[in-house]
Formats: structure tokens, sequence, C-alpha cells
């Protein structure tokens, strides 16, 4: 089983990413975070083998909440999904060692950047990211 660990503030948002990702044979989702801090204090204690992390959150952000993850050594692919993706966001996002950026509202994406994860790859979504 592929464990997953979803971050995001809006509980409706993690419920459909929930819902979406145990659709597909051998992915669960382990654990859910709201924001920044609380996915700093679950991470370590549930092993994901691949996190999904919302950039707009309040308390710590997503960009925040990775980098810190980074130190802890995390291990975990970090994918990143936001409502208003940037080239500016995906370049701090590589800097920190986020693996991959996807718009919040395309599932296919989603869906193909987390196969892309789990294979080593990184997957951002410049085609739909403004300059």
């Amino acid at each position: 089983m592929v464990r997953i660990f979803v971050v995001d503030d809006s509980a409706m948002i993690r419920s459909c990413l929930r819902s979406v990702l145990e659709k597909r044979d051998g992915w669960v989702v382990v654990g859910e975070a709201e924001d920044g801090r609380g996915a700093l204090e679950k991470l370590n204690e549930l092993s994901p083998q691949l996190v999904v992390m919302d950039f707009v959150m309040p308390k710590m952000n997503g960009l925040e909440a990775s980098r810190q993850l980074m130190k802890q050594h995390l291990e975990a692919p970090i994918l990143m999904v936001t409502v208003d993706p940037s080239q500016q966001l995906e370049q701090e996002a590589r800097r920190v060692g986020v693996k991959g950026l996807v718009p919040k509202s395309d599932l296919h994406s989603l869906l193909n950047a987390i196969e892309a994860l789990l294979q080593g790859q990184t997957y951002f979504d410049v085609k739909r990211m403004s300059a």
C-alpha cells in the first residue's frame, strides 16, 4: 500500500482528496492535517510515502512546512497543490525540495503527478502556470 498524507486547511478538500486517492488500488490516506504546523507534528509518526501539501494555509503555509520537513529529513516526496500556481511558486517550491506542483482544480494532473513522484520523478504542471 502507498501511504499518502494530505495537508489542506479545507476539511472539504481533504475529504475529496481522500475519496479520489483511495479509489486507486494500493493507495491509502494515512493521515491529514489542516495546516503546516499540524503536518510537522503528525508526519514523523505516520511515515507516509508521499505528501500532498496545500500552499495557502493559516499558521504555516505549504512552502514553509515543506522547508521544515526537509530539515527533518523527510524522505517522502512532497506534491504541492494550489488554486493559483505560478512560475515564481514553482521556483520557490523547487528550491525547498518540493518534487511537484499542480493546480488544485486539475485532478488528472494531480493523479499523474502522484504517479510520477512515486516513481522518483518530478512533476511541475508548467503549461497551466502563468508567467
